[in-house]
């Protein structure tokens, strides 16, 4: 059973985005699969709520405000969404139970010394027992300077980048009907959809 960990230690990244989508994605290949949501704002548990009976099913992942505990049996994919801030305690019970970690990262200086840090800790974890670590880049603008900065530092880093997803009104509109890039016809999220390949080739890999 994979659990999928979205994680950076800055709010407002895309963290919320990402993980709804990769559990609507999950959910479109047929897999039994559950959303837990660590973040006081609830947005991916927001997400659920809104989610329409005729999409494919993903279930709440109830989590203890204290503990973070390993999902129920019967369920073969997990994704967790995590707050900003995410250290101490937390980050190891979080560490304890990932499969694999993808870090969502903005085109800005601020993000990028932000995560810094928390992408090191990430890489001794990894040094330690096994764990895959992705990055993606969010809200990215290929014509801009930010843009080229940060795929400056992400290339310093020794890990995968698996997609740099554009800064698009089709992850609001919908957000906001509990649905993801994969409950809608492919044509009319073409752009994305492509933007997406590496990273959902990367979550169909195996753990090693």
């Amino acid at each position: 059973m994979p659990v999928v960990v979205i994680a950076n230690p800055k709010g407002g990244v895309g963290k919320s985005t990402l993980a709804t989508n990769i559990a609507g994605y999950f959910a479109s290949q047929g897999h039994p699969v559950m959303l837990g949501d660590a973040d006081r704002q609830q947005s991916s548990r927001l997400w659920l709520g809104l989610r329409p009976e005729a999409a494919r099913p993903v279930s709440t992942w109830e989590l203890n405000a204290d503990l973070i505990v390993r999902p129920p049996r019967g369920t073969t994919h997990v994704v967790l969404d995590t707050p900003g801030g995410l250290n101490g305690w937390r980050f190891n019970d979080v560490m304890k139970l990932a499969d694999k970690v993808i870090v969502p990262l903005q085109a800005s200086v601020f993000d990028i010394f932000a995560t810094r840090d928390f992408l090191d800790q990430l890489v001794e974890q990894r040094s330690a027992r096994p764990l895959e670590v992705g990055i993606v880049g969010m809200r990215v603008d290929e014509r801009t300077i930010a843009a080229d900065k940060l795929r400056e530092f992400v290339e310093s880093l020794d890990l995968p980048v698996l997609g740099y997803l554009r800064d698009t009104q089709n992850y609001i509109h919908l957000a906001a009907r509990g649905l993801s890039l994969f409950d809608v016809a492919p044509g009319r999220v073409a752009k994305d959809l492509v933007q997406w390949q590496g990273l959902v080739d990367w979550l169909d890999q195996p753990v090693a």
